[in-house]
């Protein structure tokens, strides 16, 4: 028995219905859990040392690093029942969807810094963090994820390519 099918096996009905229904969903937040984690220790140790005064920089150099673990971790697992496209066609679709999601995941902090100002001198240090903790690491990682699982579903991965379902394991 996999590690999946022994924590599906653990989730109780109805529940493990919806989550087989909806694995690659649940996957795909995972993969995008773990790269927040790798998209917010970037984005602050940048933003900490060497772009102190460059948030943007700092946030699209985070963005690019975790984009390469998601398009290995999504690839792998999260939608590793799907392809039918070759290697490099698949790859340079992700990133340039990746592409747009950086502008996605990086306009809520633009507009958090450079059209609301939320950012010294007219606020305090302790605001302009939030803020920029707030719009870049929440506000702009929603947007961007919404985005990109549609993107990835429509275009990288789509429908027509599904390899094969997994069997869901018996019920109790």
């Amino acid at each position: 028995m996999t590690v999946v099918e022994a924590t599906l096996a653990r989730i109780p009905q109805p529940y493990r219905d919806k989550a087989i229904k909806h694995r690659e969903l649940i996957k795909f937040l995972m993969v995008g859990g773990t790269t927040w984690i790798i998209d917010t220790a970037v984005f602050l140790l940048l933003k900490m040392t060497v772009l102190d005064t460059k948030p943007v920089t700092a946030k699209v150099f985070a963005v690019l690093v975790a984009t390469i673990v998601s398009y290995v971790l999504n690839r792998e697992w999260s939608f590793r029942t799907r392809g039918g496209r070759e290697r490099h066609h698949e790859a340079a679709l992700f990133f340039l969807i990746s592409g747009v999601g950086v502008a996605v995941y990086s306009a809520p902090l633009a507009i958090s810094r450079y059209v609301l100002e939320l950012q010294v001198p007219g606020v305090s240090l302790f605001t302009q963090e939030i803020a920029d903790f707030v719009s870049g690491q929440i506000a702009g990682t929603l947007a961007g994820m919404a985005f990109r699982w549609w993107a990835f579903r429509r275009f990288v991965w789509p429908e027509q390519f599904v390899r094969r379902q997994p069997v869901p394991p018996p019920a109790d």
